[in-house]
């Protein structure tokens, strides 16, 4: 009877060994990868933290205005701009809230501006373009062509705030995902300002 040559030995462990790898399920990622890819998708400056804070209140405050030309608006195009922007912020709202959960952040408890921030009082008309409780009241008590002037007037100031918010976080801000969307914001609104102004300039 015939030995198995030494080179057909090992050719046989060889691949006894990749069959097995075949078949073996994937590794688990240990505590240390777990940690690094956990800190990689978690990294944020104070910047980042403070831009998705007070986006989400500043987002809020667009879609309360947005949800009010629902049978107030008197312009088909003014209705429509509404419509584009609260499909566009409120997935962004929600974009940012899971990266404050990622961050180990808090959404801020209530429209008003944290500590040493540079935006200053959320709740003034022009501070950060938020539109004032009267100014809101006015809003809703508004319809057909005199709605859709305080309403484009209103968003104009409102989305100007927002760019300068944008604006801080791309100078700032750390997180690759959240500069993404502070460009985003840049450009987006910086265009739906364009637009208002003609739809201004057309009434």
């Amino acid at each position: 009877m015939h030995r198995p040559s030494a080179a057909l030995g090992t050719a046989l462990l060889i691949a006894t060994a990749l069959s097995l790898a075949g078949c073996s399920t994937p590794a688990q990622d240990t505590p240390a990868t777990a940690s690094a890819a956990a800190a990689t998708a978690g990294s944020a400056n104070q910047a980042d933290v403070e831009f998705a804070q007070m986006m989400i209140v500043h987002h809020q405050g667009a879609l309360d205005m947005a949800r009010l030309a629902a049978g107030r608006a008197g312009s088909p195009k003014v209705a429509e701009l509404a419509r584009r922007i609260e499909a566009a912020q409120q997935p962004e709202i929600e974009t940012m809230t899971g990266w404050l959960d990622q961050w180990g952040a808090e959404p801020l408890a209530e429209a008003g501006a944290m500590p040493g921030m540079d935006h200053g009082s959320m709740t003034d008309t022009d501070a950060g373009g938020m539109a004032s409780d009267a100014d809101m009241r006015r809003l809703a008590e508004a319809s057909g062509p005199q709605f859709d002037a305080a309403f484009l007037d209103l968003m104009t100031v409102h989305h100007q705030g927002a760019v300068a918010m944008a604006q801080t976080e791309v100078e700032d801000g750390r997180n690759g995902a959240a500069v993404d969307l502070a460009r985003r914001v840049i450009a987006d609104q910086t265009a739906e300002i364009e637009l208002m102004g003609q739809l201004l300039a057309s009434d």
